[in-house]
């Protein structure tokens, strides 16, 4: 550790879609059926976006709540980092659009893709630039719209996925509050196992391709359920190490919300109870880089953790890529 001051999360805030698709309701649209969805995923219903709503409008609505939550002003954000793989446009960075719907003037803007990892690997970001006292307050922020890239008629990946928004303010700790550890890991040779291929330079936006769905998301399931438990398992467990602490000592985990299996795997290979663990998956899906940020948020607000509680963070996304983090709120 350095000499330089630690960053620490001073608000946070959240948004979702008022649309909620619920399991009974997809059984109308793909061949499926509720005990099918909850008995593999854990899911019952997620927040769904109407068709073209912009990210950034739904991003600027969780960073107004974490700012305000912070007590501060708009004006005091320095930097924005968004961590997103479904951003308004190709360019520019969608935080730039929150940038200008916020008022935050003062603040040097950017995104970040990391898929479901995102989150934490801008908190990183964050957190060193902060350290370098080059910047004071960071707005992170982790959001998606992840059903404009579902393929509604794939039952195997359609009913896992929602939408919404999280964000954190980080600013200079006075303190033993604040980000303790992180640990962030890929493996570029899964990358193949989940994937959007559109989009890119690769396969242009033509007709032939988005009738052969090369613009929708694609996932070998069981394969990244196998790889995101040890992952996960090996990336919190070296945040831990970092930290020099054991997680019998984490008043709880918040993992990725991407299936409660997986949820449920983990919190076994670290040997913890579930009153250890944050689930909401069962009400908002797999919502990528936004899991983190809306279930930290929301066990904030409901008292689930409090001031000085020890959260253990960490997610898996594609990529491959995984990111552990320890936090004292």
């Amino acid at each position: 550790m350095t000499n330089t001051p630690q960053t620490m999360i001073l608000g946070s805030g959240r948004a979702v879609p008022e649309k909620i698709l619920t399991n009974a309701d997809l059984e109308k649209i793909v061949d499926t059926n509720d005990q099918w969805i909850v008995e593999r995923t854990g899911i019952r219903e997620r927040h769904i976006a109407e068709k073209g709503a912009p990210l950034s409008e739904l991003a600027a609505e969780a960073a107004r709540k974490a700012i305000e939550d912070a007590g501060l002003e708009a004006k005091d954000i320095d930097l924005i980092i968004l961590a997103t793989v479904t951003g308004d446009m190709k360019f520019p960075a969608t935080a730039c659009f929150i940038q200008e719907l916020i008022g935050a003037k003062n603040a040097a803007a950017f995104d970040i893709s990391a898929a479901c990892s995102g989150f934490i690997y801008a908190l990183q970001i964050a957190d060193g630039m902060l350290r370098s006292q080059t910047y004071r307050h960071a707005l992170v922020i982790g959001a998606e719209i992840l059903t404009s890239m579902v393929d509604w008629e794939d039952r195997n990946t359609c009913v896992l996925f929602g939408d919404g928004a999280g964000a954190v303010v980080l600013g200079p700790s006075q303190d033993e509050r604040g980000i303790i550890s992180t640990h962030l890991g890929s493996n570029g040779a899964h990358h193949n196992l989940l994937y959007n291929a559109g989009c890119g330079c690769i396969n242009m936006p033509t007709v032939e391709n988005v009738q052969q769905k090369i613009h929708t998301l694609h996932m070998e399931g069981k394969e990244v359920f196998r790889h995101a438990v040890v992952a996960m398992s090996k990336a919190i467990k070296n945040a831990l190490k970092q930290a020099d602490m054991t997680s019998d000592q984490l008043d709880l985990v918040i993992s990725h919300q991407a299936n409660l299996r997986i949820i449920e795997a983990l919190a076994k290979r670290l040997k913890i109870s579930s009153e250890q663990t944050y689930v909401n998956v069962d009400r908002y899906g797999n919502t990528s880089a936004a899991s983190i940020p809306i279930a930290l948020d929301e066990a904030r607000r409901n008292g689930v953790v409090k001031e000085g509680s020890l959260v253990g963070l960490v997610a898996f996304g594609a990529g491959f890529t995984w990111a552990g983090g320890i936090i004292r709120l």
